[in-house]
């Protein structure tokens, strides 16, 4: 998760570069609903090509792991949606959602099992 955090963040700021130059100033992330929406969807849509395409992002590729749906494909935009958003409370919960999968025998965390996605070993 750290290596995708770096291009994330490089993301959001090449976003917020973009936004200036059309004129957006003085905007914050948390304050203002609009642009923190804009920075949210180039995060979602960061993770949400690289799952749907080829299964894994670039953090995912070092660590030579992939997402694959419950019949082994890749996941749909509804899928990866939904893990996206999963991945928030999984996250709100000091970590709860990730841990979950220490426990589990199929070792899912809370965003697998809403999104019917699960990470394999290349």
């Amino acid at each position: 998760m750290i290596y995708d955090a770096l291009v994330i963040i490089a993301l959001l700021m090449l976003a917020t570069s973009v936004a200036m130059l059309l004129g957006v100033t003085n905007q914050t992330v948390g304050k203002d609903p609009l642009y923190t929406a804009s920075m949210v969807l180039v995060w979602f849509l960061y993770l949400a090509w690289c799952w749907h395409s080829g299964g894994m992002t670039l953090g995912m590729r070092a660590w030579r792991v992939c997402i694959r749906d419950e019949s082994e494909n890749l996941p749909g935009l509804g899928s990866c949606a939904v893990r996206f958003l999963v991945s928030f409370l999984s996250f709100a919960v000091l970590g709860l959602g990730f841990f979950w999968s220490l426990f589990e025998d199929e070792r899912k965390t809370w965003h697998d099992k809403a999104s019917r996605t699960r990470l394999l070993r290349l």
